[in-house]
């Protein structure tokens, strides 16, 4: 279990993220076109998943944007926005703001992933939610970096993530 916070109250995740050098777990995963994406969809490519509460909330917006903004210059890499959100939410928020270089992925059907990655809250007011985290995954789904965001309303470190990316 990690421990955050939500604007200086602690909250607590499901579990611990990943380790890094491990192999990512696999998940089931809704598309904004309602199909069903695994890791395997993925294989050979690097891959950022970018872990956040809500699409509508201004943090885990800018956290799109901003990963959007970086991928559209990255080679062999894709960039995974999920959260518990509905896929038509994810599919309006990134077509009013023309993002075209990350994919949307909802946990909505069961949190399965939220629970697999050990990053569920588990209680206080955001409680069956996602953490904000980021994990980095090279082309053969081993984990590279990871980083649990300590106060929830803080955008991840971007450029860490990124950087992880050239050692991918």
């Amino acid at each position: 279990m990690a421990t955050v916070t939500l604007k200086g109250d602690a909250i607590h995740t499901s579990g611990q993220l990943p380790e890094v050098g491990t192999k990512a777990p696999d998940f089931l995963l809704t598309a904004t076109d309602l199909s069903v994406k695994s890791l395997t969809n993925f294989a050979g490519s690097n891959v950022v998943l970018n872990i956040f509460p809500s699409i509508d909330t201004g943090t885990c917006a800018q956290s799109v944007r901003e990963f959007n903004r970086e991928a559209g210059e990255l080679d062999n890499t894709k960039v995974l926005c999920i959260s518990r959100d509905l896929p038509f939410a994810q599919a309006r928020f990134c077509g009013a703001e023309g993002l075209e270089n990350v994919i949307n992925l909802s946990d909505f059907k069961d949190g399965s992933f939220g629970k697999d990655y050990g990053l569920n809250f588990v209680d206080g007011p955001l409680e069956g939610l996602h953490s904000r985290c980021v994990i980095v995954l090279d082309a053969n789904g081993t984990v590279k970096y990871t980083e649990q965001v300590g106060e929830i309303v803080d955008e991840p470190n971007y450029k860490a993530a990124l950087e992880a990316l050239h050692d991918a």
